[in-house]
């Protein structure tokens, strides 16, 4: 039986806190295919109200308005992408699971917002960050867990910037693995890098995870790794974050 949110510690704060007084809006930046040539996904960014980057934003937040903006951000993505049209596209969000007390009521809102877009929940991606400082990791997996048993798609973003990354994928093995950006800069003439990438594939196919890899900007990084096996590209190499705009990839470069 779920639990009603009245009966849920955090929840009152959540729902009687300060209404956010921050205009949000959202850049979308897409996940190529490479293979079929496709967009597999757009990953929803938040931008503030006159464009400026993640990090303006996250700074304007504070711990009694983390989990209004948290809902807002998976609202306004949803919104805004099936207003621009998804197409046969996945909608990817990134999600912050320290905003989260309980995966079955929190994702109460997400579930309307959705349904009102009509939007299906296996077209929905939610990436945990494994860069952000999780203050439960029991508590994090509990919500990917829930996530992937609800239908969504469950991701783990920044793989390898942190050192949860093979924790995490031990104790909950997501349908997506994106590769840290850092990690894979310079790759087509770094041999560690290299060896630490071919490691994290041969583990990712072993446990049935996609890897993208993220943040790719050169065609020698993008060669490499598609020499290796990656067929999820994602990074300014293919196209840029546009705010509020689903541009297609720059194809050509794909090969």
């Amino acid at each position: 039986m779920t639990a009603s949110p009245q009966d849920i510690p955090g929840c009152a704060r959540c729902r009687d806190a300060e209404p956010l007084d921050l205009a949000l809006r959202m850049a979308f930046q897409p996940i190529v295919d490479v293979t079929r040539r496709e967009v597999f996904a757009w990953e929803a960014l938040v931008r503030g109200p006159d464009g400026q980057g993640a990090g303006w934003v996250l700074e304007q937040i504070t711990a009694d308005t983390l989990y209004r903006f948290d809902q807002a951000c998976r609202v306004l993505a949803i919104e805004t992408a099936s207003r621009l049209g998804l197409g046969d596209a996945r909608l990817s969000i990134n999600f912050i699971p320290n905003a989260v007390y309980e995966p079955a009521s929190c994702i109460r809102v997400t579930l309307a917002a959705a349904d009102r877009a009509a939007m299906p929940v296996e077209k929905l991606i939610f990436e945990l960050t494994e860069g952000e400082r999780i203050i439960d990791p029991q508590h994090a997996l509990s919500i990917l867990a829930y996530y992937h048993q609800r239908g969504f798609v469950t991701a783990i973003d920044d793989f390898g910037a942190g050192f949860a990354g093979l924790q995490l994928l031990v104790q909950f093995q997501p349908q997506v693995l994106k590769l840290d950006m850092e990690l894979l800069r310079d790759i087509d003439h770094h041999r560690p890098r290299q060896v630490v990438v071919e490691g994290v594939m041969r583990m990712a196919n072993a446990l049935g995870s996609t890897v993208v890899a993220e943040g790719v900007e050169t065609e020698r990084e993008y060669a490499w790794l598609r020499a290796a096996g990656v067929r999820l590209f994602q990074g300014y190499y293919f196209a840029r974050p546009q705010l509020e705009a689903l541009v297609q990839p720059d194809w050509s470069r794909v090969g």
